[in-house]
């Protein structure tokens, strides 16, 4: 099993790409399924669970080709065409290895008229369930069935007729899983109280790009207008706002400089005003988001929400970044029950970390220690990592593996700025 080994104390510096995003990919990918003409998708993040996602596909009927980059592209180019489906079944061992498997259900009961899937379970970070998703579909008119750890979901005379959801909390994945299913409905549908990450724009500009017809891209109301069929479409995967919130954290918590390439302040507006307010200084400088830290970082309080808000994904890097601040500060997690399961592990490091039910006391110690750690899930894995680049002496972070589900060349994107890290394989 790999593990990554470091050794802090250097100031990172220099030039250091963004990839395409691993949250934006796994949405755009499904869409494959909305049409028969090829879907073309550039700066395709090479991730495990990319890939993993495309093996579902497969399954499906979808062919994947993977072409060479342009210079231009730091990812893959993917194009996947799905001329005709040979499956309208996601099978339990694929998705219970990655929830995100469960937004082929829109799709395919758009494209199809039924879809069967494996109810994804929990995680490790906490329950997510799918009611949502099923409670979307129900308004635009699908039977749903639940037996034998399946979801079934089935469209009356094999389409969909749309019709209004109204989301009674925000869900990304179940606005997804609306949208897609919305697109080529019978006639239209309003989506009330939906999600407005920045993925979710990116999947809405894409089926646009397909021919489908969306209106109030951007905001809590989306009217979808049904179309008898979309074409494809060549499109580029947005940029990692979470990788570059994470690289963002490590030039602030080893007082470096780092030129992100491709990163977008626009769109991670709560990650960069939460730096500013820790005396990180930052400045988009056209397509480079310029991160420097020389002063220290100052104690914060934030409390995690759906976008436009401080993002979930960066609470466990910014608990890393916070254990390094010159006085106390509190986060709480409002969206995930169970994520705080890195705090034991920076304590193996020297932070000094107080947990009470949702909310987290970090206050800064004067050095972290380098120690053996287990990454738990994808961002903590990542707050391990921005502790052992500050930490004085060797960190080994066991269970890797949860890195490699979101962030790509890690290794290589960090030694390049100057970091002491490599990766070790007991194989």
């Amino acid at each position: 099993m790999d593990r990554i080994l470091i050794r802090g104390g250097n100031r990172l510096a220099g030039r250091l790409p963004i990839s395409g995003a691993k949250n934006a990919a796994l949405t755009l990918m499904p869409c494959a399924l909305l049409t028969e003409e090829p879907l073309t998708l550039r700066n395709l993040p090479r991730l495990a669970d990319v890939d993993t996602f495309g093996h579902l596909l497969n399954q499906l009927g979808v062919s994947t080709l993977i072409e060479g980059a342009r210079p231009e592209d730091f990812g893959r180019v993917m194009t996947l065409r799905a001329s005709r489906l040979t499956s309208t079944v996601a099978p339990y061992d694929i998705v219970r290895k990655m929830r995100a498997s469960i937004l082929v259900l829109g799709p395919l009961v758009a494209r199809a008229g039924e879809a069967t899937v494996s109810l994804p379970g929990g995680c490790a970070i906490g329950n997510r369930p799918i009611d949502l998703h099923l409670k979307a579909l129900e308004a635009m008119g699908a039977r749903i069935e639940l037996a034998a750890g399946y979801v079934k979901a089935v469209a009356p005379q094999g389409r969909l007729p749309g019709g209004r959801v109204s989301f009674p909390i925000v869900s990304v994945g179940a606005t997804e899983n609306a949208i897609m299913a919305a697109v080529t409905a019978a006639g239209s549908t309003r989506i009330d109280n939906a999600a407005r990450e920045p993925e979710i724009v990116d999947l809405c500009r894409c089926l646009v790009a397909m021919g489908a017809a969306i209106e109030g891209i951007g905001t809590e109301t989306l009217e979808i207008e049904g179309r008898d069929r979309l074409h494809g479409a060549t499109y580029a995967v947005m940029p990692d706002r979470i990788e570059a919130g994470s690289y963002a954290c490590a030039a602030a918590i080893t007082g470096g400089t780092l030129d992100l390439v491709g990163a977008r302040a626009s769109e991670m507006q709560a990650t960069v005003d939460a730096l500013v307010a820790a005396g990180v200084e930052i400045e988009q400088r056209q397509e480079v988001l310029h991160v420097s830290a020389k002063n220290g970082i100052a104690p914060l309080e934030l409390s995690t929400a759906p976008f436009p808000g401080f993002a979930t994904d960066m609470q466990a890097q910014f608990m890393a970044l916070l254990t390094r601040a010159h006085g106390a500060s509190v986060l709480t997690e409002t969206i995930f029950e169970n994520r705080y399961m890195h705090v034991p592990e920076l304590a193996r490091m020297g932070a000094d970390i107080r947990v009470s039910g949702r909310t987290a006391v970090v206050r800064g110690v004067d050095r972290l220690i380098g120690a053996p750690v287990m990454a738990t899930d994808l961002r903590a894995s990542m707050s391990l990592i921005l502790a052992g680049l500050a930490a004085e002496g060797e960190t080994q972070v066991n269970r890797v593996y949860h890195l490699d589900r979101g962030y790509e060349r890690l290794e290589e994107k960090l030694s390049a700025v100057g970091a002491d890290i490599e990766r070790v394989s007991d194989g």
